[in-house]
């Protein structure tokens, strides 16, 4: 049995990584990296067997943010050369959930890009839900339009969302690195706001943005914190035209060990492989479903994607199975 294994039966007894044992994670050689995934395995299997949770989302607006994220390419100082259009109509959000239905997805994601949803977006948001909901009454329908109001959320809730959306992205110490336009207590706060409405807490970040490894430890136990109950671990994908374009400092190993670290931080948490996971994580993309239980399918905001037949044949190779139960607040060991 290694260290690793010893952290992982710890840990499922409700112990708590010390910021030396999280770093040694994040910093283990190379060499560990089969044991290490072994022992995450052991971590994910207890509360979610072999089962994967699949996510659409779809970018129900694009581009036309005032917010200056130097990580987007949506953002209003980026030069990126992406498609801008205004808020979606109901029908095509509607549709894109019944695209979510036929490619398995359990979750459907709704995303516009700004600072926070306006009057006439949220309307839009709110008939598309009670639409997508009165067919498909089971899928677990996310939302993610920016900052909110607490009036907004219980609109939201009341419309039949079940999820809200808003990462932290980043440590509270690397915030200003990444963005001035917002706090990082505003993300956190927006978070906050959505728990408090009934919905379910979800939030995340974004590995690779010349933060530290200090860095990425706080990132996991903000969200141990705040008791999000899904995680998304982007990876950086950087886009040129952006202030982090150019930027790679991501190899593939490291970014399994840090989903690995997610898992041991936040054992009985959804841990979603988002975006940028076709280009860091490459070839060892399967792997990263030993720590993490589940991934999005399809394209990304801006950016595109693996195949879908590609993933299916990932998770049948894997041996893994689509979970298509209904959302719960905590999972039952299995």
């Amino acid at each position: 049995m290694t260290k690793y294994d010893n952290l992982a039966g710890q840990v499922l007894t409700g112990y708590t990584l010390t910021d030396d044992e999280a770093l040694s994670i994040l910093d283990s050689p190379d060499e560990d990296l089969l044991p290490l995934l072994h022992a995450s395995y052991t971590i994910r299997k207890h509360y979610y067997g072999n089962k994967v949770k699949l996510n659409m989302i779809m970018n129900t607006k694009s581009g036309l943010c005032p917010e200056n994220c130097g990580y987007c390419a949506q953002s209003i100082i980026s030069t990126a050369p992406i498609e801008k259009y205004s808020m979606m109509k109901r029908e095509e959000i509607v549709a894109g959930a019944e695209r979510a239905v036929e490619l398995n997805a359990g979750t459907y994601c709704i995303v516009a890009s700004g600072r926070g949803p306006v009057n006439r977006e949220l309307e839009i948001v709110i008939d598309s839900v009670k639409a997508i909901k009165s067919k498909h009454e089971h899928m677990t329908v996310c939302a993610c339009l920016g900052l909110l109001k607490p009036d907004q959320a219980k609109r939201l809730k009341e419309a039949g969302v079940d999820r809200y959306n808003h990462n932290i992205n980043t440590s509270a110490a690397h915030h200003e690195s990444i963005t001035t336009s917002h706090t990082y207590d505003d993300r956190v706060n927006t978070v906050e706001l959505a728990k408090k409405a009934g919905i379910s807490p979800c939030s995340g970040v974004i590995i690779g943005m010349r933060e530290t490894m200090e860095d990425v430890v706080a990132m996991a136990r903000s969200l141990y914190a705040m008791d999000a109950d899904s995680i998304p671990v982007n990876f950086l994908h950087a886009v040129d035209g952006t202030p982090l374009g150019g930027t790679d400092e991501l190899t593939p190993r490291y970014c399994l060990k840090v989903l690995c670290l997610f898992r041991f931080i936040n054992p009985t948490k959804e841990i979603r492989i988002s975006g940028g996971r076709e280009v860091n994580l490459r070839s060892l993309q399967p792997f990263g479903l030993y720590p993490a239980n589940s991934i999005f399918i399809g394209d990304y905001l801006t950016t595109s994607g693996q195949e879908t037949d590609r993933d299916r044949q990932m998770l049948e190779d894997l041996g893994f199975e689509i979970d298509l139960a209904p959302l719960e607040k905590e999972p039952v060991s299995v």
